[in-house]
């Protein structure tokens, strides 16, 4: 089963809940994992991050094969 299947998959089954609790849990645990993810980058990643989103945000962009080329 590919990725996008199981997502549409799990928020059919979330959107069936009715157990409050278990609501809150599921959204914490993925509210969690999303902090855990920004907790673990350095600050010069989140920097890096910061730039590229103002750099998309004036325009500023490069195909992705241009980009494989520059990293590679």
């Amino acid at each position: 089963m590919d990725t996008q299947t199981s997502k549409i998959e799990l928020a059919k089954l979330i959107l069936e809940l009715e157990d409050p609790n278990l609501i809150n849990k599921i959204r914490e645990l993925l509210l969690d994992e999303k902090s855990r993810f920004r907790k673990s980058l350095t600050e010069h990643e989140k920097e890096e991050i910061k730039l590229g989103i103002m750099q998309l945000n004036r325009g500023e962009r490069i195909s992705f094969e241009d980009f494989l080329k520059k990293v590679s």
